[in-house]
């Protein structure tokens, strides 16, 4: 029941997982927030957040989500372990969910004085995960009540700090990332 737990959170997050990779090897060119400040003297994002990191990180977390829709009948027939199917607008509210739960993270380290890179212990680990699942309750409702078990969001919770680490320290160690977290 735990492997199957574990294995269901996986799968289901994927779509949210790899979005903020895949916007740091994509990422660059103009900022969301166009170099603008707000009254406090601050960037509203900063550098980090840029349209082009987004919209590819945002349109790879889909194309995860489709190409597990098509490993999905091999994966249950061999497993036996019963992993959602991904409806559209559930994939684009998980890869979309997590660069906005991003980017929230970053105004809220502007606005709390940290400069971009610096560590914001359990929202950086989590707030796209936070992000991803609550916009995917709101879009996709009935699916996420089916998918996301109290297990599983429990799963969730606990496995994805454990992944963000450790994904963070290998893109670290391959000069993809400025700091390890």
């Amino acid at each position: 029941m735990v492997v199957e737990t574990v294995v269901i959170a996986v799968w289901a997050m994927l779509p949210a997982y790899i979005p903020n990779n895949v916007a740091v090897l994509a990422g660059g060119g103009r900022p969301i927030d166009g170099g603008r400040t707000l009254d406090d003297g601050k960037r509203i994002l900063g550098d980090g957040k840029t349209w082009r990191g987004t919209a590819f990180g945002t349109a790879a977390g889909v194309i995860v989500a489709l190409l597990l829709n098509q490993l999905h009948d091999g994966f249950v027939g061999l497993s036996g372990i019963g992993v959602p199917e991904f409806p559209i607008h559930a994939a684009v509210a998980l890869a979309f969910g997590a660069m906005l739960g991003d980017i929230l993270a970053s105004f809220l380290k502007r606005r709390t004085g940290r400069e971009r890179g610096a560590v914001f212990p359990g929202v950086d680990q989590l707030d796209f995960v936070v992000v991803s699942l609550l916009l995917t309750f709101i879009v996709a409702t009935g699916w996420f009540r089916v998918t996301f078990t109290l297990p599983v969001i429990v799963a969730v919770l606990v496995l994805t700090p454990v992944l963000h680490v450790g994904t963070n320290v290998l893109a670290y160690a391959f000069g993809l990332k400025d700091e390890p977290w």
